[in-house]
């Protein structure tokens, strides 16, 4: 699953600090980007684990231009990363569903612009319903 992160600059004796906006309370950080952007990715899937154990809802993430007109991010790095939390809902199920063929058509294409498979688009679609 694709989430958000703001990076917060840093130094030569700052290290670079990481929230995930989705993820109330994720934060982590590392002493060169890319290693933030890495602890990120394990301090989101530490996170939703705890969430999935604990019976809350996993929120399904916003839009990078939903978050970018928050004024505390201001002067911060956005980017975009791939947890991969799906392996925490347990396994996955195949399921045979009838959608209408125009329907398909114009689903497959909203995904293939967002870089998500059917399947994806219609997982984060239904979280999205039942929230």
């Amino acid at each position: 699953m694709k989430f958000t992160i703001v990076i917060e600059p840093g130094d030569d004796r700052h290290a670079f600090g990481v929230a995930v906006p989705d993820l109330p309370g994720c934060f982590s950080a590392g002493d060169t980007l890319e290693e933030a952007m890495t602890n990120a990715v394990e301090a989101i899937e530490l996170v939703v684990e705890t969430m999935i154990e604990d019976g809350q809802p996993v929120p399904v993430p916003k839009p990078l231009s939903a978050h970018q007109a928050n004024p505390d991010y201001k002067g911060w790095i956005w980017a975009i990363v791939d947890a991969p939390v799906e392996k925490l809902f347990g396994p996955a199920e195949r399921v045979n569903i009838t959608v209408p063929r125009a329907i398909l058509s114009r689903i497959d294409s909203y995904a293939k612009e967002r870089g998500k498979t059917r399947s994806g688009f219609l997982i984060d679609a239904a979280r999205a319903a039942m929230q």
